[in-house]
């Protein structure tokens, strides 16, 4: 379904190119034409626009309920995404994978402090504590200096 209304959409775009870098919009004959297609394009775009939109906001929604409900290894990957292999070694170093793990103020998968938590948040699920991880390493400029854990295929 998404599919089918990323090509309308790239259709309709094409469409409303043609007419910007061609004279049928201001050739006599044609021009009756040109805009009822030009008008129908943008129509048909808007529309796209609009549709493609919702499709990806339910795919969206639907990704975060899988997620909401997963494992602790599909939410780490689920937000770290490109260094998920790193990012499951690091917790496994830290909490051993377990969503409870606690070592005095240090918390969850990746045993983070409470000014962390404050800051980047946590919870109780994999997923709220896997992207709240997600947001420290960022913010940490994507390397894993805030962990003592580093991942097992050295520092990055």
């Amino acid at each position: 379904m998404l599919h089918r209304e990323l090509v309308v959409e790239s259709k309709a775009r094409g469409t409303i190119r043609f007419f910007r870098r061609h004279s049928l919009l201001h050739a006599g004959t044609h021009r009756v034409v040109a805009l009822k297609t030009l008008v129908r394009a943008r129509h048909r775009l808007r529309t796209a626009e609009s549709a493609v939109r919702r499709l990806r906001q339910e795919l969206r929604a639907q990704e975060l309920r899988r997620l909401r409900g997963a494992t602790p290894r599909e939410a780490i990957c689920g937000a770290f995404r490109d260094n998920c292999r790193d990012a499951v070694d690091v917790a496994w170093c830290e909490s051993r994978l377990q969503t409870t793990a606690q070592n005095g103020q240090y918390l969850g998968l990746f045993q983070m402090g409470t000014m962390a938590r404050q800051r980047f948040g946590h919870g109780p699920s994999a997923w709220e504590q896997a992207t709240a991880a997600h947001r420290y390493f960022v913010y940490a400029g994507s390397n894993w200096g805030p962990w003592n854990c580093k991942p097992s295929r050295g520092y990055s």
